[in-house]
């Protein structure tokens, strides 16, 4: 008969008993910086997400008896030079900084992934070629890159997006290309290729599923980045037009 260990069962009824309250209490005590972190990044999508249902003003709307007025009953922060209110530019600019991030990060991500892949499995001369294109693209810093592909496309929102993508393919090529490179010598790799499975659904269907993990940390330390570097493009003139609102182009 198997021995019941009464004290491991107790200890999982209360872990379960806590649920997920006891887990975040848990995660605050043990990491204090990281859960004021999480309250600031969980506002900033509150405010994005619920922008309508938090502000009373249009933000594009001017109002030429409003310039420049102070912060008071009628405009909590001020308005700006058009007298458009700035409560909600930057409550709706915070809806554009999370667009701008979460697009050309996830569109970085999906570019370097497919070139990381394809690169770190098929080899050769195709992998040589694009670890020298990627050579170059990382030559520059992102903001410099950044500033050339808005230069290029013209100021817009999908060309913001399109604009922070692309510096972004070099660095989740090269770690995607890592992991490929590792994993295509694995047993599972070589029992694929013995059953006859094809070369691009091994690729897809058991290396893929296993470079997210290091895939998943890399965009989302790379959404910082792309919220930094659009209000960097807007400060400069080469982001978001006017009159959308945009917290480089109110910095401005």
């Amino acid at each position: 008969m198997a021995v019941v260990d009464h004290d491991a069962e107790l200890a999982k009824a209360g872990a379960n008993a806590k649920g997920w309250s006891g887990n975040i209490l848990y995660y605050i005590r043990t990491y204090p910086l990281g859960a004021v972190g999480a309250l600031i990044v969980l506002l900033f999508v509150f405010v994005a997400f619920f922008a309508e249902f938090m502000t009373i003003y249009d933000p594009t709307s001017t109002n030429s008896s409003a310039s420049l007025s102070p912060p008071s009953d009628a405009h909590t922060l001020g308005a700006d030079f058009m007298g458009r209110d700035m409560w909600s530019r930057i409550a709706f600019g915070a809806r554009i900084s999370l667009i701008v991030g979460i697009g050309s990060a996830l569109l970085g991500s999906i570019i370097g992934t497919i070139i990381g892949l394809a690169t770190g499995y098929v080899g050769g001369w195709f992998d040589l070629l694009m670890q020298r294109v990627i050579d170059i693209m990382q030559a520059l810093p992102l903001l410099v890159m950044a500033l050339l592909m808005a230069a290029a496309l013209g100021p817009s929102l999908i060309n913001t997006v399109i604009a922070i993508a692309i510096p972004l393919i070099p660095q989740t090529a090269r770690v995607i290309r890592a992991n490929t490179l590792a994993l295509r010598e694995m047993p599972f790799v070589e029992a694929s290729k013995a059953v006859g499975m094809s070369e691009w659904r091994i690729a897809v269907q058991h290396i893929l599923p296993n470079t997210l993990a290091p895939l998943i940390v890399l965009g989302t330390a790379k959404l910082g980045s792309a919220i930094l570097t659009e209000a960097s493009l807007s400060f400069l003139g080469l982001g978001i037009p006017e009159p959308h609102p945009s917290w480089g182009r109110m910095l401005s």
